[in-house]
């Protein structure tokens, strides 16, 4: 029987495979973000990078439980804005602001 991978297992192995792409990666999912408010779409990017990294050392980067990480990045979840800022900062990376051309 063959087994196929879930989106998130092939987007782990990419960046796990593929580190350097991370950061792009990352500034586009935040670009959609800020266009469409989809957070469920952020944090399952969010997810998946942390999954590449490793959910453990993510976590304890974090100042966060395996279990802490796991359900802010969930499906379900809704962190914190602070939650947010800590999990980039563990990954590696800061929130910033960006001015907005004037409508």
């Amino acid at each position: 029987m063959r087994s196929f991978k879930t989106l998130d297992q092939y987007e782990e192995n990419y960046f796990k495979e593929r580190p350097e792409e991370v950061e792009a990666y990352l500034e586009i999912i935040f670009e959609e973000y800020a266009k469409d408010q989809d957070l469920g779409a952020l944090l399952a990017s969010l997810r998946a990078v942390s999954r590449a990294r490793g959910i453990s050392a993510t976590a304890e980067a974090a100042g966060l439980s395996r279990k802490g990480l796991q359900k802010a990045l969930s499906t379900n979840g809704n962190p914190k804005f602070e939650s947010v800022a800590v999990i980039l900062r563990a990954l590696g990376y800061r929130l910033v602001p960006e001015k907005l051309e004037q409508l």
